[in-house]
């Protein structure tokens, strides 16, 4: 109690000590920020992961929301779809490359026909077919160079070696196709060969080695 003037005023009449709202809040915020209060908190690919799942969870939801059968409706055509994915990439295999018979041939120096066959043989030994294929297709076109049934041309490619060798052999123009094809499948268009595929192409360089050429061909 006080007096002042002959008045007297007591404790609880004082004006109570009050603290500006934007000082304070910035005192609490610096409390606040300091480390003993964080030391719990999720790390920072706890806290985004936690986000991504919550945004797949209001997804999800919308998403059920909207497809008739609810979440059910949606597990069924999910399903479907990657059933539907599987069997096209079963039944059409890896895609191919844009540009599959862009590439040369020969990537490597020159090699005999007969070098080419060993090579192919030894992978197909191994199982290496895609190997194996590569090396058989080689030696078809290297045989006929070597026949004069082509001209030995750096950067041929095998649509254009079958294309050309097919004037002199007609007969077996679309078998010579079918390997060139064959061979852009699996070194351009990521295929896997197998025994069945070497061993076409393998029929195919020994016919051709035996076959007699149109004289009427072109021999240079």
């Amino acid at each position: 109690m006080m007096s002042t003037g002959g008045l007297l005023i007591t404790r609880a009449d004082t004006p109570p000590v009050t603290t500006p709202r934007e000082p304070a809040q910035e005192a609490a915020e610096r409390e606040l920020s300091k480390p003993m209060y964080h030391e719990n908190d999720p790390g920072l690919l706890d806290r985004a992961l936690r986000k991504f799942l919550t945004w797949l969870d209001d997804l999800f939801d919308a998403a059920s929301g909207a497809t008739p059968g609810g979440a059910l409706g949606l597990v069924v055509i999910a399903l479907l779809v990657a059933l539907a994915a599987a069997a096209l990439w079963w039944r059409l295999g890896a895609p191919r490359r844009t540009a599959t018979s862009a590439g040369h041939l020969f990537d490597d120096g020159i090699r005999s026909a007969a070098d080419h066959r060993t090579a192919a043989e030894a992978h197909a030994a191994a199982g290496r077919w895609t190997e194996a294929v590569q090396e058989r297709m080689r030696a078809v076109v290297r045989s006929l160079e070597e026949r004069t049934l082509l001209d030995p041309r750096p950067g041929r490619t095998a649509d254009e070696a079958a294309a050309e060798a097919a004037l002199s052999l007609p007969a077996h123009a679309a078998d010579l196709r079918a390997a060139a094809r064959t061979f852009d499948d699996v070194t351009y268009g990521g295929r896997t060969a197998d025994a069945d595929t070497y061993t076409r192409l393998r029929t195919l360089d020994l016919t051709l080695d035996r076959t007699k050429p149109l004289l009427t061909g072109p021999t240079a």
